[in-house]
């Protein structure tokens, strides 16, 4: 039989790439780590990973055993989780969620589930969707509001319930020439300077300018959308900013971009085995009714 301890010793040479940063992570030394994956590799009857002068990587059996031994430490986790809740009688729910995503659709699902569910203890932590989407895989989170703009997420064995379009707007001061179009192309505000609200918006701009012929002009990068429509609003610059974070202002307008017209798509990650635990059910429902 497979021994789960060696299961996650080989996750964690995964992880890391090395056996000494896995012995790190693990406090084993690196023979034991080293040990651990002989044993396995006997137990199992063939290579799990390949050493080389760079580190080491896994073959496919490797890779087979690391998705199990994945699953099987979020098992756990679930299982230690419900335990705990039976054991006080306290039921909890761990939601993971992007920043603007919280800020525009959480607060009022959050709202229904108290109302609905008024013994549950809610935490919240925020991440970016390829931050939260491994909380979901691990059992750490129970759900993870997210977004696909630029490429598709790394959803595997989880499921991704649709929420909402959240198309994006072009934001110029009203005073802007250009403030009283009805829509515009990116090719029309090419000669503009940018700020930026978002890394992923940035990259989606500058690979769009790269296949259209032009450069970027960039006065400011942030990691914050109401950061980027202050600074648009203080004259630095124009800004593409998605429908749930805009903001209201006199100073600004929002023009939609033309077809195709940049759009992310948000919606809930879930685990199966969390899917039927009622609180979660209420706060999915909640997400998906809050636009």
């Amino acid at each position: 039989m497979i021994d789960v301890q060696r299961l996650r010793v080989l996750t964690e040479v995964a992880r890391h790439g090395s056996f000494s940063k896995a012995a790190a992570a693990l406090l084993f030394t690196p023979s034991a780590v080293s040990q651990q994956i002989a044993a396995l590799e006997r137990t199992v009857g063939t290579e799990v990973v390949l050493r080389g002068a760079r580190g080491v990587t896994l073959t496919d059996a490797g890779r087979l055993l690391v998705e199990a031994g994945e699953t099987i430490s979020a098992e756990l986790r679930h299982t230690e989780a419900a335990l705990a809740r039976l054991a006080s009688g306290v039921d909890t729910i761990t939601v993971a969620t992007f920043s603007t995503g919280g800020r525009h659709l959480l607060p009022r699902a959050l709202a229904s589930l108290a109302a609905e569910h008024p013994g549950v203890e809610i935490t919240v932590v925020e991440r970016e969707p390829e931050d939260s989407i491994p909380l979901v895989r691990s059992g750490s989170a129970d759900l993870a509001l997210v977004y696909e703009f630029d490429r598709p997420l790394p959803l595997e064995k989880l499921t991704l319930l649709p929420v909402m379009s959240d198309p994006m707007s072009l934001v110029l001061r009203r005073d802007h020439p250009l403030a009283k179009r009805k829509s515009l192309s990116l090719n029309d505000v090419a000669d503009e300077k940018w700020v930026f609200g978002c890394s992923k918006t940035s990259a989606f701009l500058h690979g769009y300018a790269s296949d259209s012929g032009f450069t970027l002009r960039v006065s400011a990068s942030t990691t914050d959308y109401f950061f980027a429509q202050a600074l648009v609003e203080a004259g630095v610059g124009i800004a593409l900013i998605p429908l749930v974070a805009l903001r209201e202002s006199a100073d600004l307008v929002a023009i939609p971009v033309e077809r195709p017209r940049p759009t992310r798509k948000i919606g809930v990650v879930v685990a199966p085995r969390a899917r039927r635990r009622a609180p979660v059910v209420t706060l999915v429902e909640a997400l998906r009714s809050a636009t």
